[in-house]
């Protein structure tokens, strides 16, 4: 997910997004160790996208705040 389809969403849609990838990282951090994860570049790019999201996050809030 790329940072400018991250700033189209609204607020609820960004912690309903939030959500959705914290339980993706959660699924693909058993299929890791239960050894069933086949890709583990998918890992790393849920880890930037939960990233990304949160630093949005930050930003309206500060904004928001003044």
């Amino acid at each position: 997910m790329k940072m400018k389809e991250i700033r189209e969403l609204t607020d609820a849609e960004l912690n309903n997004k939030l959500s959705e990838l914290l339980k993706a990282k959660l699924n693909l951090k058993i299929q890791s160790q239960t050894g069933q994860l086949e890709k583990t570049s998918a890992a790393k790019k849920l880890r930037h996208d939960v990233a990304r999201v949160k630093t949005e996050q930050k930003i309206r809030l500060a904004k928001a705040n003044g």
